[in-house]
């Protein structure tokens, strides 16, 4: 097989292989069912055993038991005379205890299950199955908007300190959330100061947020609705993270416009992305991602980097191009300046 010029070795499957992928989300259901009962959390104080636990949860004990046993094949849990504990490396990103929690983005992922169910539906109709409303939900976007600020926090403080940002001064998060990449932008740039343009139901969060790092003197907040209302100001940096692929082309030209707009001359734009190749048939999770759009937006989709240069070109910047940061995951940065 040949992608984009490359020898690409083709996957065998077998039934074995086809099965094991058909069923795997039943341990992804395991996993989303002890973060929200809080398991590891109640484990990483001490070994218990399983009526002990059900007791604290409030759980049926062969039901319980049933999802414990599954936790300890799974290696997540350990067993040992009868109790329970946490594996260590389970627990660092597992217990609510902590500093690198990831529950609240699982939280979210398990939020969005029901309509990966009904991927059919969507594939079928081209439109999404899921309730645009859902983001209304208090628990729902407190999920969401936890869950961008730890994965935030694992990817802005390597990110923030490879993208030079010299002799610029003022730095729009537009669509920044609870702000952690203003945030660590600054931290990494002492002259550096930001706005974080949001929704004003982020911004109670993103105080809160902007607060724990005692940058309230250097990050602010404006809440707006970027697509509907004029993006005030005037910024030699915009950043724009995992905003585009919630919108269709027409949206993000808007977007575009709107960032070149408050941007100086010679201002730098950067986007952080889920980027698919210019095939369009991979990295894998940009193309599972697109997919989770379709799910729950009218428009919103994974972008190839051919197709986010020819918006930029046509949105008037220049010199667009993809940044080489060593950046974990699959995500990719793109600069650009007006």
């Amino acid at each position: 097989m040949v992608r984009n010029g490359e020898n690409m070795t083709e996957q065998t499957w077998n039934p074995q292989t086809l099965l094991e992928l058909s069923n795997s989300y039943w341990q992804t259901s395991v996993l989303h069912t002890a973060v929200k009962l809080d398991i590891f959390s109640l484990l990483d104080d001490q070994p218990l055993r399983g009526e002990e636990l059900a007791k604290k949860v409030g759980a049926d004990k062969d039901g319980l038991g049933r999802l414990l046993s599954a936790l300890v094949a799974m290696e997540l849990l350990l067993k040992k005379d009868g109790h329970f504990s946490c594996s260590r490396s389970a627990a660092v990103f597992l217990s609510r205890q902590s500093s690198i929690y990831l529950g609240h983005i699982i939280q979210h992922h398990r939020q969005l299950m029901e309509s990966w169910a009904h991927l059919d539906e969507a594939v079928l109709s081209g439109r999404p199955v899921r309730s645009p409303y859902a983001g209304d939900d208090p628990e729902w976007r407190r999920n969401f908007l936890m869950g961008m600020f730890d994965l935030a926090m694992l990817l802005a403080p390597k990110v923030a300190g490879k993208i030079d940002l010299s002799g610029r001064r003022r730095l729009l998060d537009l669509g920044g959330g609870p702000g952690t990449w203003a945030i660590h932008f600054c931290e990494k740039n002492p002259e550096l100061q930001a706005t974080v343009y949001d929704l004003p139901t982020s911004q109670a969060f993103a105080e809160e947020t902007i607060a724990r790092f005692d940058l309230q003197e250097r990050v602010a907040f404006a809440a707006g609705d970027f697509l509907r209302e004029e993006v005030k100001g005037s910024y030699d940096v915009v950043w724009i993270s995992h905003i585009l692929h919630g919108e269709g082309p027409q949206e993000v030209r808007t977007i575009l416009d709107k960032a070149a707009a408050v941007l100086e001359p010679g201002g730098l734009l950067l986007i952080h992305e889920f980027v698919l190749n210019d095939d369009q048939d991979g990295p894998l999770f940009p193309a599972l991602f697109s997919l989770n759009m379709l799910l729950g937006t009218p428009a919103g989709r994974s972008y190839s980097g051919r197709q986010l240069f020819e918006l930029l070109r046509e949105a008037g910047f220049k010199d667009a191009r993809l940044l080489d940061l060593g950046v974990p995951g699959e995500s990719s940065v793109i600069a650009a300046t007006v």
